[in-house]
């Protein structure tokens, strides 16, 4: 298991360093953070002051070791915009999309597992037609356009729900369903393949030979072998959250990162972007990693394999 996890280790190192350098590139060639800074100016002179400044006026390869070598010191940067250290902003925000994405994975385990369980209970029935078009719909209808029917009906017609803001956990109630229902057509049908397929198997006809039906029969044999390819799904899926939340907080107008991420573009603040981009990246590779970490120990098949392949 140790080589298993280290190999992995290795592997999610080199991703980082590599979306490190694409995100370095793509942000330093494609925007110019000093004509963004100076807005409507056309001074030559103007911008080449703030480009010295600034320290752009450097080569591009000496300014990516200084800010590796800024990364392995803890410092992130100063954010051109707002004056202050680009850490500090971002631990500021991060607390809002952390919670709105746990909130998120919570509403798409509280809707995807159960409608999951019903359908391979009772294949081909109404039950199992049902959830297969209710995550149909739910994968069909845009994140922006939920959102706003949301705000209309249970903010504004309704009152029962704040419009706007984090200040409260009733503020993220809307917003956590609005991430949370992406990955519930995913989550369903994993659990709805993996547990007819279980079911199906030698060893639950056992089972119920020796008296397990019900609840008892899923607890203790079906769920725990049928659950494997839902894991994966989760963990990659919390990276999603995390990283993809920015409709959702620009809709809700909550302060977290993706809505940080969208002020940073729109103002060129490369420092503050450069590394949100970098976190979103580096979230997702960990929640990667966690995912074939989680899968190896639930199915060591899955670890003989790689090591195999590797050798």
């Amino acid at each position: 298991m140790l080589r298993f996890v280290t190999q992995k280790i290795l592997l999610a190192i080199a991703v980082a360093l590599t979306a490190s350098i694409v995100t370095f590139a793509l942000l330093n060639f494609a925007v110019d953070p000093a004509a963004a800074i100076v807005g409507d100016t056309d001074d030559p002179a103007l911008i080449a002051q703030v480009r010295s400044d600034l320290g752009l006026d450097r080569p591009a390869s000496e300014r990516y070791v200084t800010w590796v070598g800024g990364l392995l010191k803890g410092d992130l940067g100063v954010s051109y915009v707002m004056k202050q250290p680009v850490m500090e902003i971002i631990l500021e925000h991060a607390p809002v999309t952390i919670r709105l994405a746990l909130s998120g994975m919570l509403v798409t385990l509280l809707i995807g597992l159960p409608l999951g369980i019903a359908a391979a209970l009772r294949p081909g029935s109404w039950i199992d037609r049902t959830a297969l078009s209710v995550a149909a719909a739910i994968q069909a209808a845009p994140n922006f356009w939920v959102g706003l029917l949301f705000i209309l009906f249970f903010a504004v017609h309704l009152g029962l729900l704040p419009v706007s803001g984090d200040d409260s956990w009733q503020s993220y109630i809307m917003p956590a369903v609005i991430l949370g229902k992406g990955a519930v057509p995913n989550v369903m049908r994993l659990t709805r393949s993996g547990l007819m397929e279980v079911l199906s198997a030698d060893f639950i006809r056992t089972a119920r030979a020796k008296g397990f039906f019900g609840w008892s029969l899923l607890r203790r044999h079906a769920l725990r072998n049928a659950i494997l390819p839902v894991v994966s799904v989760l963990a990659i899926e919390l990276g999603n959250k995390l990283g993809g939340s920015v409709v959702t907080e620009v809709v809700f107008a909550m302060n977290g990162l993706g809505r940080l991420a969208l002020n940073s573009v729109l103002t060129g603040d490369i420092p503050t972007l450069q590394m949100l981009v970098l976190v979103f990246a580096v979230m997702f590779v960990l929640m990667t990693f966690l995912s074939d970490v989680l899968n190896a120990w639930l199915d060591p098949r899955i670890k003989h394999s790689v090591l195999n392949n590797a050798a």
